[in-house]
C-alpha cells in the first residue's frame, strides 16, 4: 500500500534544509522521503518526455544520489510525487516554451509528479525583510545576478538560516508568499480564494515580467506546495490564527 511521499529535489543543500525545517511543523515527516535529480527540470522533461516507458521515481532511483536513500523502495511505495525546481531563467539549456510543457507533464502528483517552480531559484523563500516592498519585487531572470549573495545581503537576518525557523516564521512567510502568487496571477495582493495552478502562475510571470523587461517577480515554491497539499481553508485559518495570536 502506498504511504509515502517523495519530495524531487533540483539540488541537494538548501532544499534539504527547506524540507527537515517544513516536515517539523506540517505533514508527518516519516511519510517524506526525499530525493535529487541534481540537474535542471528541462533536462528532466527531456528524459521523461523523450521515453514513454520511463517513470519519474525509476529515473530518480537509478541516480547516484539516490541510490542509498531509495534502495528499499518501490513505486508503489508512493502515493504522492512533488517536484520543487527552479525558474534557471539564465541557464544555457532555458527555455519557456519547454518550461510550460514540463508544467504540463508534471502536473499530477499521482503520475509523473506535480512540479512547483521557484522564481527565480530556491532561495527566492527567504527573500524578504521589513524594508523590502514584496509585493513589487522581481529580479532579472535572464542573467546570473548572484542571487543567493543578493538574498544573503537583502533579507531579514531571522529568515537567512533555513534549518532555524519557527512555525511562526513559515507562517508569515506563507502569508506573503501567497499573497505575491495572488498578486502576480490576479492582481491582488490577499490570500487567494481559490487554488492557482502552476502553469497559470508561469503564464502570468511570462506575460506581466518575462515577456516585459526579462524579469520575474520573486516567489517560492514551497509556499504554494503547501496550499495546494491542503487547500485553502486550512492554509487561510492558520494565517488568521497568528494574525489573531499576534493581536493579543
Amino acid at each position: 500500500m502506498a504511504n509515502h511521499i517523495l519530495f524531487v529535489f533540483e539540488g541537494e543543500r538548501a532544499e534539504k534544509q527547506i524540507s527537515d525545517n517544513l516536515t517539523q511543523y506540517f505533514i508527518n515527516k516519516n511519510t517524506i522521503v526525499q530525493s535529487v535529480y541534481g540537474a535542471e527540470i528541462y533536462q528532466l522533461y527531456r528524459q521523461i518526455s523523450e521515453d514513454n516507458d520511463l517513470d519519474t521515481f525509476a529515473l530518480l532511483k537509478e541516480r547516484e544520489q539516490n541510490k542509498l536513500s531509495l534502495s528499499k523502495y518501490d513505486r508503489k511505495d508512493f502515493a504522492q510525487i512533488y517536484l520543487f525546481f527552479d525558474y534557471d531563467g539564465h541557464s544555457s539549456l532555458a527555455d519557456d516554451e519547454r518550461l510550460k510543457d514540463a508544467l504540463t507533464l508534471f502536473n499530477e502528483e499521482t503520475e509523473f509528479g506535480k512540479l512547483f517552480i521557484s522564481y527565480p531559484m530556491v532561495e527566492a523563500l527567504k527573500h524578504y525583510s521589513e524594508a523590502i516592498d514584496f509585493k513589487e519585487l522581481k529580479v532579472k531572470a535572464k542573467e546570473k545576478i548572484a542571487y543567493k549573495k543578493l538574498v544573503s545581503e537583502a533579507s531579514k537576518k531571522e529568515f537567512s538560516q533555513l534549518t532555524s525557523y519557527t512555525k511562526g516564521i513559515w507562517i508569515e512567510l506563507i502569508e506573503i508568499h501567497l499573497k505575491k502568487m495572488n498578486h502576480i496571477v490576479n492582481a491582488e495582493y490577499v490570500l487567494p480564494i481559490e487554488n492557482i495552478s502552476q502553469i497559470e502562475i508561469f503564464l502570468k510571470q511570462l506575460e506581466k515580467y518575462i515577456k516585459i523587461d526579462s524579469t520575474v517577480a520573486v516567489l517560492s515554491a514551497f509556499p504554494v506546495f503547501l496550499i495546494d497539499y491542503y487547500g485553502i481553508i486550512y492554509i487561510s485559518e492558520l494565517i488568521s490564527d497568528k494574525n489573531y495570536q499576534n493581536s493579543l
